[in-house]
C-alpha cells in the first residue's frame, strides 16, 4: 500500500442522502447535489453522480501532471493541452467495478514525446497511483 511520506493538503467531504443526497466540503467550497442517473435505475435529475465527480478530479489531477511533466522534458505545447476522463461503471460477480479511459490532447507535441509525457504523468498522478492494480485506466493520446 501506498501512503505519503508527509501530509501535504488534506480535505473533507460529508455526503447525506446517498446517491440521491448532498455532498459538500467541509470549508463550503463544495457544495453538490446528488442525482441517481436513469441508466442505473434512478430518477436523473438535476444532480451530479459521485462517477462524474471522480472524472472531473481525475481529469484535472492528471492534466497537472502531464504539465508537470512536459514543463521538466521542456516540451511546450502550441496551444493549452486538455485532459477528458471517460469514467464508466458496470457489474462485476460481486458489486459493481469502474473502468477509466484518459484522453490527453497536447496540441503541436510529437505523438511519441506526447505518450512519453502520458506515461510519466501516469506514474506521478495521485489518482492512477490510488487506482493502479485496481480498475482499468486506458491512455489516449488524441
Amino acid at each position: 500500500m501506498m501512503k505519503p511520506e508527509k501530509i501535504l493538503y488534506e480535505t473533507e467531504v460529508t455526503a447525506t442522502g446517498g446517491r440521491d443526497g448532498k455532498a459538500a466540503s467541509v470549508d463550503g467550497l463544495l457544495s453538490v447535489s446528488l442525482s441517481l442517473p436513469k441508466s442505473l435505475g434512478g430518477p436523473g435529475g438535476e444532480g451530479t453522480n459521485p462517477e462524474q465527480l471522480f472524472a472531473a478530479g481525475y481529469a484535472a489531477c492528471f492534466l497537472g501532471a502531464v504539465k508537470l511533466v512536459a514543463r521538466t522534458r521542456k516540451v511546450v505545447p502550441s496551444a493549452e493541452p486538455s485532459v477528458t476522463a471517460k469514467v464508466a461503471m458496470g457489474p462485476v460477480p460481486v458489486g459493481y467495478a469502474l473502468s477509466v479511459e484518459l484522453k490527453v490532447d497536447l496540441p503541436g507535441v510529437e505523438r511519441s514525446a506526447a505518450e512519453a509525457i502520458v506515461n510519466g504523468a501516469h506514474e506521478r498522478c495521485p489518482y492512477s497511483n490510488a487506482t493502479r492494480g485496481n480498475i482499468d485506466v486506458r491512455l489516449t493520446v488524441i
